[in-house]
């Protein structure tokens, strides 16, 4: 059920009519559990039992946890089943892919009757979708439980609704029950500001999706189905492309997923803060996908010894959180070399971005070039299909003719238009787009696009498949 559909129009309305007055009862909690688990079940019927199993036995550890000793015991069973369904489903078959090459390998090399499949013909696992955002989510209840940063939750309901709730299950923000709990445990206040916040983020979202993301997708698809019959500028021009594509993409789910939760009274944490604007990879990563960064910064860094035990052990810990990252998106090797670029390149320029000399001496914008040049590259591993189709990008890029390609002019205006503003919104200029007038003509700017230029043809989120 995409947020772009009509079909999640429909779905709103009935939930939030609902919903509005519910909320003076005891029974809103239940209603959005309900409503949460229909969206959810909407996309396959089975994947609400997954979810179900994946709740209980959090809230179960954690009830245990707080009945007695064995703290340590309970999380550690919290962890094994959470990632351990999150590790089944989404790493399995290319696990056994992996091991089937490596015996086939072995057996070639030494003439071993190694088998060489070790999958039943036809086996394959659905992904559920959204199943590594309420993972993270639910173990943030059970890990800060156990480090005493949370009350035990003594409400099932309110659990279960805080880890399903629709507007971001799919694709986060994955947010902290220490955030949220306390949410679901008062009564949400609905004031105008919270509607004209909530459709205004809305919209913004729609706009980032529909207009500039589904349109530049058929561009990146088209070049990167078959990358070896393009040249350079046309690859470099998909590349660019899909840069603002994914970010299109991704903040946009996020500001409409904001912008429901801000119409049913929540708060819900900002996940992209202009990250084409950063002077460092440290500083990207502090501006892309929050939720997720600060969750493995908290979560993987900090319990490997962060920045506790020297700077060895810092650069080593920084390397393997940002492996885990490129990891967690997705069973590929293209995901785990991107993850070892920005595990590269974060460990490379950390220093370098704390001299005197890059940070007073080198201008502003060029270090935004820079990152942005070097993300630039990274993303061709992370969207190729195959390690073999990125290399191929990166080769032809630099060595075929500049030939004239073609591409969707207005999605490069868009695109740049989009940088435009956020180059003013952090400057001085800010304060005239948040005006009362600017806020409105951009509205209407957009909605008048969106009716007139937009196409109907609609995509599905890139970060669904994570």
């Amino acid at each position: 059920m995409l947020f772009q559909s009509w079909v999640f129009l429909v779905f709103f309305l009935v939930v939030y009519l609902v919903y509005l007055p519910l909320r003076h009862t005891r029974h809103w909690v239940v209603w959005l559990l309900v409503a949460s688990y229909f969206f959810y079940g909407w996309c396959n019927w089975a994947y609400p039992a997954l979810l179900l199993c994946t709740t209980a036995v959090n809230f179960f550890c954690v009830r245990r946890m707080a009945r007695g000793a064995r703290k340590a015991l309970w999380l550690t069973l919290s962890l094994l089943v959470s990632l351990g369904l999150l590790g089944f489903f989404k790493y399995s078959i290319f696990a056994i892919e992996n091991v089937n090459h490596l015996m086939a390998a072995l057996g070639s090399a030494h003439k071993l009757p190694l088998p060489q499949d070790l999958l039943p013909p036809g086996w394959t696992f659905i992904l559920p979708v959204g199943i590594s955002f309420f993972t993270f989510a639910s173990l943030t209840y059970t890990v800060d439980y156990y480090r005493g940063q949370i009350e035990e939750e003594p409400s099932f309901l309110r659990y279960a609704a805080f880890v399903s709730f629709f507007p971001q299950i799919l694709a986060g923000p994955i947010e902290r029950a220490r955030n949220m709990l306390s949410q679901f445990a008062t009564k949400r206040e609905i004031t105008r500001e919270h509607i004209a916040d909530g459709l205004s983020l809305f919209l913004v979202g729609f706009f980032k999706k529909v207009a500039i993301a589904d349109y530049l997708a058929s561009y990146v698809n088209q070049v990167y189905a078959v990358p070896q019959m393009y040249n350079s500028p046309a690859l470099f021009l998909a590349t660019f492309a899909f840069a603002w594509q994914i970010y299109c993409d991704f903040s946009g789910y996020t500001d409409m997923a904001r912008g429901v939760a801000r119409l049913l009274g929540f708060n819900v944490m900002l996940n992209f803060n202009n990250p084409y604007l950063a002077t460092g990879l440290g500083e990207f990563w502090q501006r892309w996908h929050i939720s997720l960064s600060s969750w493995f910064k908290d979560y993987v860094y900090i319990p490997l010894g962060g920045n506790r035990h020297g700077a060895i052990r810092t650069y080593v810990n920084m390397f393997l959180t940002m492996l885990v990252a490129g990891v967690w998106h997705g069973a590929s090797w293209t995901f785990v070399i991107w993850g070892g670029l920005h595990a590269c390149g974060r460990t490379l320029t950390r220093e370098l971005e704390r001299t005197r000399f890059y940070s007073q001496r080198v201008p502003k914008f060029a270090k935004q070039m820079l990152v942005f040049a070097i993300v630039l590259l990274t993303w061709v591993f992370f969207r190729a299909s195959t390690f073999q189709d990125a290399i191929t990008v990166v080769r032809r890029i630099f060595t075929t003719p500049l030939t004239d390609p073609q591409f969707p002019v207005m999605g490069y205006v868009l695109c740049l238009g989009l940088w435009a503003y956020q180059f003013t919104y952090e400057s001085r200029f800010r304060r005239v787009l948040e005006s009362g007038p600017m806020r409105v003509a951009t509205a209407v700017g957009m909605i008048l696009y969106l009716l007139f230029f937009a196409s109907s043809k609609s995509q599905g989120f890139i970060y669904f498949q994570f």
